[in-house]
């Protein structure tokens, strides 16, 4: 058995395309189009990349986006401050302020500057409003990446209620906000993590088997069930040449990829796991492109209610 490709970016453009007229129909309503401020503090490279694709598949769907660069010796205060100066923009109805900060600003920046945005206005859904509105499952603006997820699963048709999940990862930014959107569609749900005894049995259990942990190829056939759909957030670069072959093998695309490159980009499902899964999500061109949808349309919402 082989499992089916859930392919993330194919509805990620699927989704782009959708928004574009319902765009296009607030812009000629509002007299003005959307409105997407993106902070960027730092020179970290990979924030640099994300930071460029929101910028162009927010320019893509029609809204205006603002890029506010500042350089890696920024302080808090400075980055606080502009964010209240987004928050009292008109023009501006979404605020993402991409993470991390650089670390000389201290190990509670990034809360400070979530907790700095205007909950209306906060499209990454991180600030403690918007959570507690997830807690209880009433309207408010989502955390991307599992939203995007959520809209993953169901436009597949994989069923979600009255199914076993387990969330691997109990991050604030996906893990967390992953199992209560599951929970919300009636699943039965584990968080599991570090300290979860025997991590594998538990997540064998699992029908739908979220993995966001940020340890490439972690997850071995040994943690999934088969026929289990499985959902692999991680992101990460894999420079050591044995662990490409390790798990891709020699003759792989991806070691020709590392020859190339010096590095590879795998997530936290190993290779192995797609002969025993249903359905499982690529690293790239699953969940990465879908977080970036589910921004667009964070930001959508976020300006419709702003102009009701």
């Amino acid at each position: 058995m082989s499992a089916v490709t859930l392919d993330g970016a194919a509805l990620a453009r699927r989704m782009r395309e959708d928004l574009q007229p319902e765009v296009a129909a607030f812009t000629a309503r509002a007299g003005r189009a959307p409105g997407l401020a993106l902070v960027l503090v730092g020179d970290d490279p990979a924030s640099h990349v994300y930071v460029g694709s929101k910028r162009t598949h927010g320019a893509e769907v029609g809204f205006r986006v603002d890029l506010h660069q500042r350089p890696a010796d920024t302080s808090l205060d400075a980055v606080l401050a502009l964010v209240r100066d987004l928050n009292a923009d008109p023009a501006i109805d979404g605020i993402l302020v991409q993470s991390p900060l650089p670390s000389a600003m201290g190990p509670d920046a990034a809360r400070r500057v979530f907790e700095m945005i205007d909950p209306a206005k906060d499209v990454d859904g991180f600030t403690a409003e918007n959570v507690g509105r997830l807690v209880q499952n009433r309207e408010g603006l989502v955390a991307c990446t599992p939203a995007g997820i959520i809209e993953l699963l169901e436009r597949q048709g994989v069923t979600i209620a009255g199914r076993r999940a387990v969330v691997i990862g109990r991050s604030d930014i996906v893990g967390k906000p992953m199992a209560l959107l599951l929970l919300h569609r009636h699943a039965t749900v584990t968080i599991a993590h570090s300290k979860t005894p025997d991590l594998p049995a538990v997540c064998r259990e699992a029908d739908i088997l979220v993995a966001a942990i940020g340890r490439a190829g972690f997850v071995t056939p040994e943690f999934v069930k088969p026929g289990a759909t499985v959902i692999d957030v991680g992101m990460n670069a894999v420079t050591s040449e044995a662990d490409v072959i390790g798990f891709f093998g020699a003759d792989s695309k991806r070691h020709e990829g590392w020859r190339k490159r010096g590095s590879v980009l795998m997530g936290d499902v190993h290779p192995a796991v797609a002969e025993v899964a249903g359905a499982l999500t690529p690293v790239p061109g699953g969940v990465g492109p879908l977080t970036i949808a589910m921004l667009m349309r964070n930001t959508l919402t976020a300006a419709e209610r702003r102009v009701r």
